[in-house]
């Protein structure tokens, strides 16, 4: 305590750390919020599927946007139980330590993986549109190395968003509201140009999976499978329906991926909270809905069969080619198609490594990784070097899949969908320890005497773990790969979680690291703090109070 120039009036300094200031958003922003990652599956979900499963793709594609509002139900019900952190801390709280790092192994392969893909994707589009030009100004390339322009795009990407969050990015969901306005425009364009086109031109509707032959059953659609007696099973036997439909609904899960999203946006939407929820989750549905799955249907309805495989990873470039219209216009349609490709899909990129850089640091705040990774950034205050640890990994993936999106889009699935079944069984588990407690509830519910049965949970959780384990025996690349880097985390969390258990023992709590800007409003006088553990928390600028 010190007294204030006139001797007279006790003055007391404080300092006060706090994390965010929060201004809340509406339904509508934070849709926009999530529809910046989700929706961007549309540019590369539907073209990865139609390569392994053939032209029936689509009603696949179709099929996982139905189901991805139940997925978004178990979101929406783990937020109304105000347990914060998405994946992490809800299957923590339900199924303990142990699980909930194996799902944050996997949530994390997810967002390594969410970044590459997006941002090698808009290289894709924007090699195509390159192409495009060129062909149309007289001078086509004998030869353009389409995944290796991806490739450097796409590290040049993730070495600018780096940049930017170890700066300290500045989260605005006007940015995210003023992309989806221009990604909205474009979508309308699509839907009515190509509902001309197909008015106008003979089509063919993509055939039914369950028609024989029509899915192929070879060593790409069935992996490991393909050496069983599965490929030679009778057509139209249930056994074999039942394959098909899983094979192909694990082909095309990625159709949902960014789902995550919303579990992160919940605590910044405003009052009423629940209802303006619900309705983030019912605008998130009708939109990918329509985007998603129709850019897959129009593929196949519009480019010629003999050269639709050319445009697989750049599926809406590959549209905006033949359309009908005059070449101009279509060429110009087509620089706007890779315009809000690069914008939304490099939006993927940075929230791959927010969403990331939050996981881990709910991590470390749980004592699973040591304080070290939480160590502030000396000029900008941001936890760099969790920062660098993503977009490292980010870059070798980059550089070990030279830019092939099938490669990447098999890699990201393994994450998207194994951390989709934990979040499930968490939720189902929870509604048998506590149930009670929420403000909503997933639908499917049948009460029998003083037990209520979650049906809806069951089916939901069933369709997701039949699909992941389907999942892990049919993409090889895919499940080597996601498995050594889930063991790998998982080891890392064991190991550094019982280092900082040792660490804390017999210490009292240490202090939070964070570090602010000075303000001369503030005062003069910066200080650093010393907790009894070595821990440094970077001191601000002390005021006064009196």
């Amino acid at each position: 305590m010190a007294t204030s120039s006139e001797g007279t009036k006790p003055v007391v300094k404080v300092f006060v750390a706090t994390t965010v200031m929060l201004t809340f958003i509406s339904f509508w922003r934070a849709a926009a919020i999530v529809l910046s990652d989700l929706a961007s599956s549309a540019y590369y979900a539907g073209g990865d599927a139609e390569k392994v499963i053939g032209k029936s793709a689509p009603w696949f594609i179709l099929a996982v946007m139905l189901f991805s509002y139940a997925v978004r139900a178990l979101y929406i019900e783990s937020s109304s139980m105000f347990t914060r952190g998405g994946v992490y801390r809800v299957v923590k709280e339900a199924m303990g330590g142990t699980l909930a790092k194996f799902s944050v192994s996997a949530l994390l392969f997810d967002y390594v993986l969410t970044g590459p893909i997006s941002a090698v994707v808009a290289g894709q589009y924007l090699a195509g549109f390159i192409e495009d030009l060129a062909r149309y100004m007289g001078h086509p390339f004998s030869h353009f190395p389409e995944n290796a322009f991806a490739a450097s795009f796409g590290a040049l990407v993730a070495i600018y968003f780096w940049r930017k969050n170890t700066q300290g990015i500045h989260e605005s969901s006007q940015k995210a509201v003023q992309i989806m306005i221009i990604t909205t425009v474009m979508v309308v364009i699509l839907i009515i140009w190509c509902t001309i086109t197909v008015m106008r031109v003979p089509i063919q509707m993509p055939p039914s999976p369950f028609r024989p032959g029509i899915v192929p059953l070879n060593g790409e659609s069935l992996g490991w499978l393909a050496n069983t007696s599965i490929p030679h099973l009778a057509a139209g036997s249930a056994l074999l329906t039942f394959i098909i439909v899983f094979v192909g609904f694990g082909h095309s899960v990625l159709a949902m991926s960014g789902e995550e999203t919303l579990a992160q946006v919940n605590r910044e939407i405003a009052h009423p909270k629940l209802k303006n929820l619900e309705k983030t989750g019912l605008v998130i549905f009708v939109y990918s809905l329509l985007f998603t799955s129709l850019v897959s249907f129009f593929a196949v309805m519009i480019i010629p069969d003999g050269i639709r495989s050319q445009y697989f990873g750049n599926l809406i470039g590959g549209i905006a080619v033949f359309l009908v219209g005059p070449e101009w216009a279509r060429l110009a349609f087509h620089g706007f198609v890779v315009l809000v490709g690069v914008l939304i899909l490099s939006g993927a990129q940075n929230t791959s490594i927010v969403g990331a850089n939050g996981v881990l640091n709910r991590v470390a705040e749980d004592g699973v990784l040591t304080a070290a990774f939480q160590k502030p950034h000396p000029r900008f205050g941001t936890s760099y070097r969790i920062i660098n640890l993503i977009v490292g990994l980010q870059l070798v993936t980059i550089i070990f899949t030279r830019g092939n999106v099938f490669t990447l889009a098999g890699l990201y699935a393994f994450g998207v969908i194994w951390s989709f079944a934990m979040m499930s069984l968490a939720v189902l588990v929870l509604r048998h320890k506590e149930p009670g407690g929420r403000l909503w509830k997933v639908p499917g519910n049948i009460n029998i005497g003083s037990r209520e049965i979650p049906v809806g949970v069951i089916i939901v959780s069933a369709v997701l773990f039949t699909t992941a384990i389907v999942n892990l025996l049919t993409k090889k690349q895919a499940t080597i790969g996601g498995v050594a880097f889930s063991a790998l985390f998982f080891v890392i969390f064991s190991y550094s979680e019982r280092r900082v258990a040792r660490e804390r023992q017999g210490k009292p709590e240490s202090l939070d690291q964070f570090r602010v800007y000075g303000n001369q409003e503030l005062g003069s006088g910066e200080r650093e703090q010393h907790d009894p553990g070595g821990a440094r928390a970077c001191g601000g600028r002390l005021g006064s109070v009196g």
